[in-house]
């Protein structure tokens, strides 16, 4: 029954958690506490059967950096799925479902909070944050707009099981990508959701190495060049092959609260 399901469990925290009225974001012991909840989460209770999925080559490009993906070979295969759970102002649950070598390009996260469990499979991570104060240099040809610098927060490869990753709007690596090194599939909480009218309109990036650009300022002599890099905004990459797939776990049942009372629908 969905009353006493994980995914219910979840939806339930997420919606405490992540109020829409809220004047300040919520505390580093609430996210934490749903990051506990999720990483309890099997493939099994999602509707998702590891065994029975078969290694097929995704569309995408080996490798983790997205800035040389057009001298690489693409793959036709099997698109990355993408299964919706539950979506409202304030939060999103969903699951990404990656054949092996698909690639999530390099994207951002503007002022929103995302937990991303991996359920099943191994996956290459590389993600950044934003220097700050913000550090831009310009660009030559055949470049025709300016990088900004970003600090490298991770680039390794997770394996399930592993605990849930949280970034942050600032912190955690909130720019990153994914490349699937076998079949994979990730459970995501995005709070609040992508909003274009809102300002949070999903950018994608392309990473260039430090040495490439001169910057206004010089690095720190314990600072090294390998973990930083320059970010350029790129238009949405067409190879993104990506499709609606068929929630097959437990429905969520809404709650609707009122003073004193709680009801479920």
């Amino acid at each position: 029954m969905a009353k006493g399901s994980s995914v219910q469990a979840l939806y339930e925290l997420c919606k405490r958690t992540f109020l829409p009225s809220a004047a300040s974001p919520p505390s580093s012991h609430a996210i934490q506490m749903l990051s506990s909840l999720m990483d309890t989460i099997t493939p099994a209770e999602v509707g998702l059967e590891e065994e029975t999925l078969e290694d097929e080559r995704g569309h995408g490009f080996f490798g983790s950096n997205f800035s040389n993906y057009s001298s690489r070979t693409a793959r036709w295969a099997q698109p990355i799925t993408y299964l919706h759970i539950y979506e409202c102002d304030s939060f999103t649950i969903g699951i990404f479902c990656l054949p092996t070598s698909s690639v999530i390009p390099l994207h951002d996260h503007p002022g929103m909070t995302v937990l991303s469990k991996i359920l099943y499979g191994s996956l290459h991570v590389k993600s950044y944050d934003w220097v700050e104060p913000a550090c831009l240099a310009r660009t030559t040809e055949p470049f025709n707009s300016p990088v900004k610098l970003a600090k490298l927060h991770s680039d390794a490869v997770l394996v399930a099981p592993c605990q849930t990753k949280i970034l942050y709007p600032k912190t955690g690596g909130n720019l990153h990508c994914f490349t699937a090194v076998t079949p994979c599939a990730v459970l995501d909480v995005l709070a609040p959701p992508y909003d274009e009218a809102a300002g949070r309109s999903c950018t994608y990036y392309r990473d260039f190495p430090y040495s490439s650009f001169q910057g206004p300022t010089n690095l720190g002599t314990e600072e090294k060049e390998e973990e930083y890099a320059w970010l350029e905004v790129i238009n949405e990459p067409v190879n993104i092959y990506m499709r609606s797939g068929i929630y097959a776990g437990p429905a969520i049942q809404e709650t609707f609260c009122f003073p004193g009372t709680c009801s479920i629908v």
